[in-house]
C-alpha cells in the first residue's frame, strides 16, 4: 500500500475576522427587468453564470460573459444590461467589513479595472478556479437553512477570498465602519424629518440605493432600532408632544404623522407609552393643572 502524506506547516490565523457575508442572491435577467444605476454601502461580487452582456460602472463599461467575476466597491454606482439572446445567470454576494484595491488593469486577458471617483470596480474571468461550485454550495445551505448553515457560508466565503486573492492583482483592505455608520445617520436624519410621509423598507431601500435586508441589518447595528421601529417611536414622540400642546384630536394627530388609520395609531401608542392616546392626553392636562413636571406624566 502507497502512502503521500502532505504536512501542513504555518496555519495563520484568518485574516478575514472583520469581513461577513451578508447576503447571497441568484438571478436571471428577464426581459422585463429594469436596469437601475445603484450602490451599495457594502462590497459585492458579481460572478456571471451563464449569458452575456454588458456592466456598467460610474459611466464607464465593459462586457462580462459566463465565469466573470466583478468587484464592486461600496458606494460605486453601477448596473448591467443583458444581451437578449443570451440572458445573463448570476450571483452576486454582499460582503461587509472589506473593500479590495486593484492595480490597473488594461488588458482583457488579466482583468480589466475601472478607477471612480467614489471606488473601483474590477473584472476578471474565473473559469479555472472553483468559484461556482464554492457558490452552489452556499445557495444550498442558504435555501435549506440547515443547523449552522451561517457559519458554512461565512466559511465559504473566506475560501472563496483566499482563492481570489491568488490573483497578484488584487489586494484585500480591512474596511471600518465609517462609510456604513455614514450611510445609517443619513437614514435617520431623513427620517426624522419625514416621518409624517408614507415611508416603508422599500421606498427607504430605493432612495438610498441599498438592498433592503442589509439596510435593516446595518440601521439595527448601529442605530439600535430597525428603520420601521424607529418610524415609529419618532412618530409616537411626536404624538406624545402634540397630546399635551394642542387640542387637535386624536384623528388629526394619526392623520398628521402618517399613520395609516387612527385605531393603528391608538394600537401602537398604546404599546409604546402604556396608555391610549386619549389616557395619555388627561394625564397630561392633570399634570399641567397640578403643577407637576413633564416627567411626571406617564410615558
Amino acid at each position: 500500500m502507497g502512502t503521500t502524506r502532505y504536512q501542513i506547516e504555518n496555519i495563520r490565523p484568518s485574516f478575514f475576522d472583520r469581513s461577513r457575508l451578508l447576503y447571497v442572491s441568484m438571478a436571471k435577467y428577464e426581459e422585463d427587468w429594469p436596469s437601475m444605476l445603484h450602490s451599495h454601502p457594502c462590497s459585492e461580487l458579481f460572478y456571471v453564470v451563464n449569458g452575456s452582456g454588458i456592466f456598467i460602472a460610474e459611466g464607464e463599461q465593459f462586457p462580462v460573459s459566463q465565469n466573470d467575476m466583478v468587484i464592486i466597491n461600496p458606494h460605486v454606482e453601477h448596473t448591467e444590461k443583458s444581451q437578449s439572446a443570451l440572458p445573463l445567470e448570476y450571483i452576486a454576494l454582499g460582503i461587509e467589513g472589506l473593500t479590495f484595491s486593484f492595480k490597473n488593469i488594461a488588458t482583457a486577458q488579466d482583468g480589466i479595472s475601472v478607477q471612480t471617483a467614489s471606488g473601483a470596480v474590477y473584472k476578471y474571468n474565473m473559469q479555472s478556479s472553483n468559484v461556482y461550485a464554492y457558490l452552489n454550495i452556499m445557495l444550498e445551505e442558504i435555501s435549506r437553512k440547515n443547523d449552522n448553515y451561517e457559519a458554512i457560508c461565512q466559511n465559504l466565503l473566506e475560501v472563496l477570498l483566499i482563492c481570489m486573492l491568488r490573483n497578484d492583482n488584487l489586494s484585500i483592505i480591512q474596511g471600518g465602519n465609517t462609510a456604513i455608520s455614514r450611510e445609517c445617520t443619513q437614514i435617520k436624519n431623513y427620517l426624522d424629518a419625514n416621518y409624517s410621509k408614507n415611508i416603508t423598507l422599500d421606498s427607504l431601500a430605493a432612495l438610498f440605493h441599498m438592498n433592503k435586508f442589509y439596510m435593516v441589518h446595518a440601521f439595527t447595528k448601529y442605530i439600535g432600532l430597525s428603520p420601521i421601529n424607529y418610524l415609529l417611536q419618532k412618530r409616537v414622540q411626536e404624538a406624545k408632544s402634540l397630546l399635551q400642546s394642542t387640542s387637535f384630536s386624536v384623528a388629526q394627530i394619526s392623520a398628521a404623522l402618517g399613520f395609516s388609520s387612527q385605531s393603528y395609531f391608538s394600537q401602537a401608542f398604546k404599546k409604546a407609552t402604556g396608555q391610549t392616546p386619549i389616557q395619555h392626553r388627561n394625564a397630561a392636562q392633570k399634570a399641567k393643572r397640578t403643577g407637576c413636571s413633564k416627567e411626571d406624566i406617564p410615558t
